[in-house]
């Protein structure tokens, strides 16, 4: 698909405030396009399966090689699952038309794919960073994806150089959703943040697995500089990057190269090229084709998809809460930022509802999302009603942080409850007077430790803590002790 940018950016006065990467001057600006592969069983047009993974060309049949005669049959439930998508990214699901996009490669056996062009299912939506960085959404079309071709020999894995090529038509056929972005984005770590959160957003939908290892969720960026306040100069295209780290690098590394060709007086040539990830360089693939080289024509074969308002209205009922959602409810409940690493991470992995769990059973919301983040990377083992105990103790001061970790990891090796695990360590809560006396004792044997904390110094109560907590041997409430040091400070 290709972007029509245009001076007049859109770009969101909610995103003033948020940084935007500069290099010798300039300014990037990045427009992402997105391909989903969704999770239906069969393909768009046909009932091969759409599964990943099987010996090639075994998920095949007439439509899917394009044999003459064959017909495509439209996949009711990937129209759904496409519905499903642009609800959840803001956009208006209308009347759409399928066109024949012409051109030859050779994963590609009928010589065209059929795609939406002027007329997609969803069109002028948004999607909100976890940050509050809004990206426009221009459109979401739906289309069929194509074969896969390995390169053997050479370097690279690239069909320049390459021995001979082997053809996969697993693929072909596959439905896809392709998310076309506004320019709107405007550094690095912007554009990672869109594909994660995009991503997340699929996973909790049910749209697509949106796993990028295996090719079912696909970016092209489509990366230009200018100084700020200028008209768009001439893009570029970096094609199938597979991982958000590789996004960012990608994006940075072509925005850079722009600039010092302009710099050095050269012209920017419209192309599409193609990330490397091992030399850490894009590399020119062909220049960049525009709508008219596709040769559009409205595709035969199909009718007009027009969902009706009832539809519509059931598939946006049932989806479910989202994860920008799940963070606030989940940041509202703790006390933290939603976009902080704690709540953002916990969400991620689907721990989120565990922890409103944890609190409504009695547990601290704040520790119990600490506990999950640090010491759960799966499903937690440990009941809920148990880390509520375990949150308690810490709030009364009957287990220091450093003693709730201790139990803590002894109830996912093998369960029990915090109160009994705690007692048979011999874990009590130290007296006022003994953890005093281990505070005198830390700053008469430091006094150079002292006399800088005194002065001002925040590394030195580190030391001092230090001593006292071996001193206790771990049974020193950390928080504590610093409470004592700031008291006798003078």
């Amino acid at each position: 698909m290709t972007i029509a940018y245009v001076n007049d950016d859109g770009y969101h006065p909610a995103n003033d405030d948020h940084e935007r990467w500069s290099h010798e001057g300039y300014e990037m600006v990045v427009g992402l396009e997105v391909h989903v592969e969704l999770a239906t069983r069969t393909k768009l047009f046909s009932r091969s399966p759409n599964r990943f993974g099987d010996e090639p060309n075994t998920n095949i049949d007439p439509v899917t090689l394009g044999l003459p005669g064959a017909l495509p049959v439209l996949n009711r439930h990937a129209v759904e699952l496409a519905m499903r998508l642009g609800l959840a990214l803001n956009c208006t699901v209308q009347k759409s038309t399928f066109a024949r996009k012409n051109y030859f490669y050779p994963d590609m056996p009928k010589a065209y794919q059929i795609s939406q062009y002027d007329e997609p299912i969803n069109v002028d939506g948004w999607l909100d960073l976890p940050d509050g960085f809004r990206v426009g959404i221009e459109r979401g079309h739906l289309e069929e994806d194509t074969g896969k071709s390995t390169h053997v020999g050479g370097s690279g894995g690239r069909i320049h150089g390459s021995d001979y090529s082997l053809i996969d038509f697993n693929r072909a056929g596959v439905p896809l959703v392709e998310i076309v972005s506004r320019p709107d984005i405007r550094h690095p770590e912007q554009a990672k943040a869109y594909v994660a959160e995009l991503r997340a957003i699929l996973v909790a939908i049910g749209a697509s697995d949106a796993k990028m290892e295996e090719g079912s969720m696909r970016v092209d960026a489509n990366v230009s500089v200018r100084k700020p306040g200028e008209d768009f100069n001439t893009r570029c295209e970096i094609k199938n990057v597979n991982s958000v780290r590789s996004v960012g690098r990608a994006i940075e590394f072509e925005a850079k190269r722009q600039i010092s060709l302009l710099e050095a007086g050269e012209v920017i040539r419209q192309e599409t090229r193609h990330w490397n990830e091992n030399d850490g360089r894009t590399h020119t693939l062909r220049s960049k084709e525009d709508a008219d080289d596709y040769r559009y024509f409205r595709e035969p074969d199909l009718v007009v998809v027009d969902p009706d308002p009832e539809w519509i209205e059931r598939v946006r009922a049932a989806l479910p809460m989202l994860p920008a959602q799940r963070r606030a409810r989940l940041a509202e409940a703790s006390g933290q930022a939603a976009d902080s690493e704690a709540v953002m991470v916990v969400t991620e992995r689907g721990q989120d509802a565990y922890v409103l769990e944890v609190v409504k059973v009695g547990g601290d919301a704040t520790r119990a999302l600490v506990h999950v983040k640090e010491a759960f990377a799966d499903d937690p083992q440990v009941a809920a009603v148990d880390l509520a105990k375990l949150t308690t103790m810490e709030v009364d001061g009957a287990l220091t942080a450093t003693q709730a970790k201790q139990v803590l990891a002894e109830m996912i090796d093998g369960g029990g409850d915090p109160g009994a695990i705690a007692a048979e360590r011999g874990f009590e809560a130290m007296d006022t007077g003994d953890l005093e006396a281990m505070v005198d004792q830390a700053i008469a044997d430091q006094p150079d430790a002292w006399a800088k904390f005194c002065a001002g110094e925040g590394k030195a109560m580190g030391a001092l803590v230090g001593a006292v907590m071996a001193a206790s041997k771990g049974q020193a409430d950390g928080k504590a002790v610093a409470a004592l040091l700031n008291t006798k400070k003078v």
